[in-house]
């Protein structure tokens, strides 16, 4: 099974400043995943000229598909997505504003996969280290998360975490693995030139990673600011 984590920033070229979805599809589609889980998709926002993002998405590659709009931008919004080839037995989406600071959340599904159910925890974080750790302990000590706990669980999407303290500190405590390690070989941003390892992938319970790695291609450079992660994974 193959997981593709992808923060789009929106379709716009993080040099170029061009808007072109369909570089982020073609990009997607070269990977062939089975499970899309893609950060900063907007919905009829004038900037990725008034697309429904999601639903283009969805229809191309005839996914299902869970939306979480966190952020509204100019008469839209623009949030998170999940797209995937197998059904979802249920679906949560929870907040992770803090105070004042910039919407956010987290996505939290029970993905049907041919192996057996499979826990989906899909977000982006916070800015700020504090507001991180926050969030992810909210995710780990939330009622919808934890009613979940007998199923292989996968934390995905951009972690904002330029220091990597969250993977041996409350992820590290609530049993989960960090996937994409060492980080120096995980680098996503900025695409063109990557120095920090800014999107990740956790771990917990029966998953057999088989392999992981960095789409480094002269399209993820220009397609977006951020350069997409594949996982090959069975559940054991």
């Amino acid at each position: 099974m193959r997981l593709l984590s992808w923060n789009i920033h929106k379709g716009i070229g993080g040099r170029d400043r061009r808007y072109a979805l369909d570089r982020i599809i073609d990009c997607i589609e070269a990977e062939n995943p089975d499970l899309i889980c893609l950060q900063e998709v907007d919905r009829h926002v004038g900037r990725s000229c008034h697309d429904d993002q999601p639903r283009l998405l969805a229809r191309y590659f005839r996914s299902h598909s869970v939306f979480q709009p966190t952020v509204a931008a100019r008469g839209g919004s623009y949030g998170n997505l999940v797209l995937s080839r197998w059904p979802v037995a249920s679906r949560h989406r929870i907040t992770l504003r803090q105070g004042s600071r910039k919407p956010r959340g987290a996505q939290l599904l029970l993905v049907e996969s041919p192996e057996g159910p499979l826990h989906l925890v899909h977000t982006h974080l916070g800015l700020a280290e504090r507001e991180r750790r926050w969030q992810v302990g909210r995710i780990l000590g939330h009622m919808l998360f934890r009613s979940a706990d007998p199923h292989p669980t996968l934390i995905v999407g951009d972690f904002n975490d330029w220091r990597n303290t969250l993977a041996a500190d409350v992820l590290a405590a609530g049993g989960f693995q960090q996937v994409t390690q060492p980080i120096s070989r995980f680098r996503t941003f900025p695409a063109w030139m990557p120095l920090g390892s800014l999107d990740k992938v956790f771990a917990r319970g029966t998953i057999d990673v088989r392999h992981a790695r960095v789409v480094r291609t002269s399209l993820t450079k220009t397609a977006s600011d951020h350069l997409p992660l594949v996982i090959d994974f069975h559940l054991r």
